[in-house]
């Protein structure tokens, strides 16, 4: 997997429109700025795009697989087919099936439910937790974190071959770390899985909305991702690949939707004859919304041409890394290397700096959002820190003294719909930060770093 870094015309390829695009926010300095959205990797804003066609469908809205009114016809419809355009986005094979769930987690939570008797599974330890932690009732290997992505093909080879040779495995790796951003070197790891009798599971929360996932082309047996990640609203996600061991699985839940026909028995109890298509997992009354908004997403984005917006992002990604490297006080996080492909993810420390203040100073006197802590990736963050765990302290870590390194970490995330201005100053005020200090002192307000009004400015 390669990332294209071809120049690319910024007249045809300008950011993509985005809800919250105009939205002003107050900063503490005094006035208001237009918000600075650089906290993709939790959550990308909902494209204009996806909005529109939701809101062009509400008034239609009916009940999914359950009456035969017309409006019930139309959402079932509209809810199939955005299935195949998951399919299409996604290069499903011809018998693959595409579940809809709640999140990437979810989606997971559900393949782990599924996992044969015996089931081992093999995961790096620099793994996001909703792809480190779904498998407690099964035989777990967690592996080390790889320096190299050759090293990372190497490790698994090593653990695969000392595995029990005839029993089912799975294999669960990311696709783009939600950390470092890097990309991981997928199709060789679905080799390594297969040529060792293991399947493999991609988390591609962080990698469908930057780059091509095509389950065909590398040879994955399953692909998780949330739509809160690839621009549409919250609360939807999708589990796509192989359908056996989904089959052959008790429905992740019980209930309507999920069960084709349900008859008493003559002993009083119930027998139950469930779905063999993706209902089986999807009970209860779908999101027609969440899934029509993913799907929408999968159009957009096809249709603006990912190579152009794979192009522009790299630019974005390139610009944000010099602009980083020319504060000497700044380190970036990484496993690979500065080499390593990449999508628009980037965590990094500052010398002498808690990483919440400087991202509360960030958000409360510049009007940029981005992200510190852990993020949700412990191991891995703790690994590329050189850190023990340690007990949340003032704004989620302990000081951090002159000199000493930051107990946790700061991440800035963008896309397509990141207009240049935001990074430039993004970086304007990482470099004045760095060289003047934060002009308010700051506390702990339940869980949230804030500014202390009651404090004089510093």
């Amino acid at each position: 997997m390669s990332v294209s870094t071809a120049a690319v015309d910024q007249s045809i390829c300008a950011p993509l429109p985005v809800l919250g695009a105009d939205v002003t926010v107050p900063l503490v300095t005094g006035g208001d700025v237009t918000y600075a959205a650089l906290d993709y990797a939790a959550s990308a804003p909902a494209l204009q795009r996806v909005w529109d066609d939701v809101a062009a469908y509400a008034p239609y809205y009916g009940s999914v697989h359950r009456g035969a009114g017309y409006l019930s016809q139309l959402s079932t419809d509209l809810f199939e087919n955005s299935r195949r355009t998951v399919a299409e986005f996604l290069g499903c094979r011809a018998e693959d099936q595409v579940v809809f769930t709640r999140s990437t987690t979810d989606s997971l939570n559900l393949l782990a439910a599924a996992l044969p008797a015996g089931c081992e599974v093999f995961v790096f330890e620099t793994e996001h937790h909703a792809s480190l932690l779904p498998w407690r009732d099964a035989r777990v290997t967690y592996l080390d974190a790889p320096r190299t992505p050759g090293q990372a093909v190497a490790t698994l080879e090593r653990a695969l071959a000392g595995r029990e040779p005839d029993g089912p495995a799975l294999v669960c790796v990311t696709g783009a770390s939600n950390v470092t951003g890097e990309l991981w070197p997928v199709k060789e790891l679905a080799a390594a899985a297969h040529a060792h009798g293991a399947r493999i599971v991609l988390d591609a929360a962080q990698l469908a909305p930057h780059h091509p996932v095509d389950i065909a082309e590398l040879d994955v047996d399953w692909v998780a991702f949330s739509g809160h990640k690839l621009y549409a609203p919250f609360g939807s996600g999708v589990l796509a690949g192989r359908a056996d061991w989904l089959v052959d699985a008790e429905p992740y839940l019980a209930g309507g939707g999920a069960s084709r026909k349900v008859a008493r028995r003559t002993d009083g109890g119930v027998d139950v004859e469930w779905h063999t298509t993706p209902a089986r997992h999807e009970a209860g009354s779908p999101n027609v919304i969440g899934v029509y908004s993913i799907a929408a997403a999968c159009k957009a984005l096809t249709e603006a041409g990912f190579d152009r917006l794979v192009a522009r992002e790299q630019q974005l990604v390139t610009r944000v890394r010099e602009g980083l490297a020319d504060v000497p006080q700044v380190k970036v996080l990484s496993l690979f290397g500065d080499d390593a492909p990449r999508v628009g993810v980037i965590s990094f420390v500052v010398e002498g700096w808690n990483s919440s203040h400087f991202a509360a100073a960030l958000s409360a006197e510049y009007g940029i959002g981005v992200r510190d802590g852990l993020f949700c990736a412990h191991p891995l963050v703790r690994t590329l820190l050189g850190s023990e765990p340690q007990e949340p302290g003032e704004c989620g870590a302990p000081e951090a003294a002159p000199g000493e390194r930051s107990l946790n970490a700061i991440r800035v995330s963008f896309g397509a719909g990141t207009p240049d201005e935001h990074i430039e100053r993004f970086l304007g005020a990482v470099r004045e930060l760095v060289s003047k200090g934060a002009r308010w002192s700051y506390r702990t307000e339940e869980g949230r770093c804030v500014p202390d009004r009651g404090a004089a400015q510093v």
